[in-house]
């Protein structure tokens, strides 16, 4: 049933947290990958934390293949992994495009602004070291993220844009796309809010109006318009996780800054819709790319 898909999807990652359990990933260095079932070739991005891993999957048959970053949602908490965005990677790659599905360290000790946004520009700049031994397409990159996920899949296409002394510019690779599922697109509003039981003030290391605010406009997407990027929201007018009006906000801002925006409002669709890849929401994902590669 669809209610009991959805259900497992968002508890999905509590199921198998491995930085909470301080279990090792599989893999020695930079170049090293191991094979996990169905999640593809686990490699590392990085060598300060076991946490800068992903999983590349790729589809059968010749390339070079665009590629579709995933990052995972969980208010950037410890607990969730990359296993929430498993169930999307099947339908990636039977559209002949190549899935890397990345970790990253949560908010934390070790983590927060900016390890957690610059971890996640290294598993994209990643693609660079990866392109040539699997065949990978550098001009059709698209990186999605789910929830928290969508706040750091934004940041990495306002990375170029960002100044030369703030953490995470100068990108190696710059995604020609970028789709955020549901996700916390204003930090500041999020932290007005209280999304996530204080989430966003974890993550930045205070709220808008304390001694932090200035990483706010460094890191929250809103801040940083125009992106430059073609962009896509997908929200379930449902959720009561983050509130639809993220998105809608956004998108109003975003054009008006001359930004190429869609937004998808999926009627009756909850946080989770939109990682369930037999949902109407993940087929406008799947639509939205397609038409930009064809």
């Amino acid at each position: 049933m669809e209610l009991s898909r959805r259900a497992a999807l968002a508890l999905a990652g509590a199921g198998v947290a491995w930085a909470a359990t301080g279990c090792s990933w599989p893999g020695g260095d930079d170049d090293a990958a191991t094979e996990e079932e169905g999640t593809g070739d686990v490699i590392a991005y990085g060598d300060d934390d076991e946490l800068q891993r992903g999983a590349l999957s790729r589809p059968e048959g010749g390339g070079p293949h665009p590629v579709v970053v995933l990052v995972h949602g969980g208010f950037w908490r410890p607990i969730y992994d990359r296993t929430l965005m498993d169930p999307l990677v099947a339908s990636v790659t039977a559209q002949g495009w190549a899935a890397w599905n990345v970790d990253y360290r949560p908010s934390g000790p070790g983590g927060g602004w900016p390890t957690t946004f610059t971890d996640v520009g290294r598993a994209v700049d990643h693609l660079a070291v990866l392109a040539d031994d699997h065949d990978l397409d550098l001009d059709r990159v698209a990186v999605v993220g789910h929830s928290a996920g969508g706040t750091l899949a934004l940041w990495t296409a306002l990375r170029s844009g960002l100044p030369a002394d703030a953490p995470g510019a100068g990108p190696e690779v710059v995604p020609d796309g970028v789709v955020s599922l549901a996700g916390v697109v204003n930090l500041a509003a999020g932290s007005f809010e209280g999304l996530g039981d204080g989430a966003v003030d974890d993550l930045m290391g205070g709220n808008a109006g304390s001694e932090a605010g200035d990483r706010y406009g460094l890191a929250s997407p809103i801040e940083r318009l125009p992106l430059g990027r073609p962009t896509l929201l997908v929200h379930g007018v449902d959720d009561v996780v983050v509130p639809p009006t993220q998105s809608v906000a956004y998108r109003d801002r975003a054009v008006e800054a001359g930004d190429e925006v869609t937004l998808e409002l999926v009627p009756d669709g909850d946080h989770f819709v939109v990682i369930d890849p037999e949902s109407s929401a993940w087929a406008a994902v799947v639509a939205w790319l397609t038409e930009r590669w064809a």
